[in-house]
């Protein structure tokens, strides 16, 4: 069995985390709605009585989109052999970013939350820049 990178790893993690963020949601809906509505197909317009839910939500929505540019880099840094000790690095701080940014946004802290999101986006570029021989 081959070991994972450090790169595919970061990225296996930040799956399995933006695949969880919305389990407490989803159990706030149940508390707030009850089944049978919680389970019907969602309004666009309603919006959890618990602001940490909607913060939440956004987080994960931001988990999704900010997945969907790391894990692809992360995939060619590995495809092409060109992983290194500071992409090791790069995306174990995309990992941490995404969960610090997810905790800071659901307890509504706007300039942690903006420096987490700025770490993970420098990990990416970090990533981006080493594909391209760069750094």
């Amino acid at each position: 069995m081959k070991l994972l990178t450090p790169e595919l790893s970061y990225t296996a993690m930040s799956a399995g985390l933006t695949g969880v963020l919305w389990l407490p949601i989803i159990v706030n809906r149940l508390r707030e709605m009850g089944p049978w509505q919680a389970l019907k197909n969602p309004q666009p317009d309603v919006r959890p009585d618990a602001d940490w839910a909607y913060r939440l939500a956004n987080a994960h929505r931001n988990a999704l989109e900010n997945l969907a540019v790391f894990a692809p880099l992360a995939l060619i840094v590995h495809a092409l052999g060109v992983g290194s000790g500071g992409t090791a690095v790069a995306s174990a701080v995309f990992f941490f970013s995404r969960v610090a940014h997810a905790l800071i946004y659901t307890l509504g802290l706007p300039l942690l939350r903006t420096l987490a999101f700025a770490a993970g986006f420098g990990a990416q570029v970090f990533l981006l820049l080493r594909i391209f021989d760069m750094v």
